[in-house]
């Protein structure tokens, strides 16, 4: 879906706050799916796209390990549910996407882990 969305003409998509990592969709291979989709269609199309990926988790520790992966596949921007992990996490995550060059959407559903 995401490819076809931006392939259509949006230039930004998201995951929902609700997609962490369950059995049917976990996060890694979401993430390699949308960065393929990404790269494919700006290839395609010549222009810039994105994806805000739920970066969201139970345990500080894996929301970084989150942002890494997001990094070193090359996308711009995760994703955070500060009022599920908190602020001390959101802290932690927002000063390791600032030393890292990511953007950082914070989202506020409170049902995100």
């Amino acid at each position: 879906a995401v490819y076809e969305c931006l392939r259509g003409g949006l230039d930004f998509t998201k995951d929902d706050e609700n997609v962490n990592s369950q059995p049917f969709m976990r996060w890694r291979d979401r993430f390699l799916f949308v960065a393929e989709a990404i790269y494919k269609s700006q290839a395609e199309t010549g222009e810039v796209k994105g994806h805000y990926l739920n970066a969201t988790a139970g345990h500080v520790d894996e929301m970084l390990k989150r942002a890494q992966c997001a990094k070193e596949l090359g996308m711009p921007i995760v994703m955070h549910d500060y009022l599920t992990a908190g602020f001390t996490a959101n802290t932690t995550l927002a000063t390791y996407c600032r030393d890292h060059g990511l953007l950082l959407h914070i989202h506020r559903a409170m049902h995100a882990v």
